[in-house]
């Protein structure tokens, strides 16, 4: 009985040993990387509604996750280089931004999983084979922006619609953007509309864009939003609104900056979005088993001031369908 006792004892005394020794296991620590073609904030930490949404998740920057971002400034060409250097950090996941981020994040690892943020038509420009299954170590939130082009083209053409040409500016130089650009002119067609297209390839086309603009002085403009016009928002609405041109943006913050309309998604719902799709891929998930979400709203903003200083008036039944109306 005594033997009995001191193996039960010395039992007893491993199995608190081996549980001290799991308690005291410090907590896996996910390290995710971010990938923008656009502007540094000044905070440099990754988008709010995203960091937001991992939170909700359980997960605490500087407890269970840390985030380490790079952003090229709407240089495109620093992006390979930016994508291997967040490789080499060994991220468990990589979130990117645009279409060139997303490229450039799936050129850069075949390994680290990769969930994207509004690279366009995902499968259009190749980065997906489809949007159900993407396959590989890629997956992400999509957004029609090519089909949607031509309902911002139309919408803008309900508020002006005196308008015969409109000018186009976008991105030349990027895929999705161009695709975006070929949409627009389809749908002109259909509207019986006439395009100037205005492509840009990096910041200093910008001046020689709007200065043709100035020239041609088009009845509106639509632009098409990347990290290059995004950077370059505040010259193109001051622009907009100097020559009185009406203009259609494709997200909101747009018309909180200024411009007169937008029709588009709200990028915070697709970083929140986002934040579920690390979360599940952090617990084992395969990316290219996650099936290619896209946004199920869609945002019209109007700005009526903006509208006055135009000498606009904006039909009644568009703005009956606005789901915001600055005053």
């Amino acid at each position: 009985m005594h033997l009995r006792s001191v193996a039960v004892a010395f039992g007893v005394a491993i199995l608190a040993a081996v549980a001290s020794a799991h308690a005291q296991q410090p907590a896996k620590i996910w390290h995710i990387g971010f990938l923008s073609n656009g502007a540094r904030p000044a905070d440099g930490s990754l988008p709010k509604a995203f960091r937001q949404g991992l939170e909700r998740l359980g997960y605490l920057e500087g407890k269970n996750v840390t985030f380490t971002g790079r952003w090229a400034d709407a240089n495109t060409e620093r992006l390979p280089a930016l994508a291997s250097e967040l490789v080499s950090l060994h991220v468990d996941v990589l979130l990117t931004t645009g279409a060139p981020g997303a490229e450039s994040a799936k050129n850069a690892t075949s390994s680290i999983p990769i969930v994207f943020v509004a690279p366009g038509d995902a499968a259009a420009t190749g980065l997906v084979p489809s949007l159900s299954r993407p396959g590989g170590n890629i997956t992400g939130i999509s957004d029609p922006a090519t089909e949607l082009s031509a309902k911002r083209l139309g919408l803008l053409k309900e508020a002006v619609p005196k308008a015969t040409r409109i000018a186009v500016l976008w991105n030349a130089n990027d895929r999705a953007m161009t695709l975006r650009y070929g949409e627009v002119e389809k749908a002109a067609r259909v509207l019986h509309l006439n395009v100037e297209p205005i492509g840009v390839s990096e910041a200093r086309d910008i001046d020689a864009a709007l200065s043709s603009m100035t020239a041609k002085h088009p009845d509106a403009v639509l632009v098409v939003s990347d990290a290059l016009t995004n950077v370059n928002r505040q010259r193109i609405l001051n622009f907009a609104a100097t020559h009185r041109i009406p203009a259609m943006y494709e997200f909101g913050y747009y018309v909180e900056d200024g411009g007169l309309m937008s029709y588009g998604p709200n990028f915070d719902d697709m970083w929140d979005r986002a934040a579920v799709y690390v979360d599940r891929i952090l617990k084992g998930s395969k990316p290219g088993e996650l099936p290619v979400e896209q946004p199920t709203r869609y945002y019209l903003f109007v700005n009526l001031k903006a509208a006055r200083a135009l000498d606009l008036t904006i039909p009644q039944p568009l703005l009956l369908r606005a789901d915001e109306v600055v005053q």
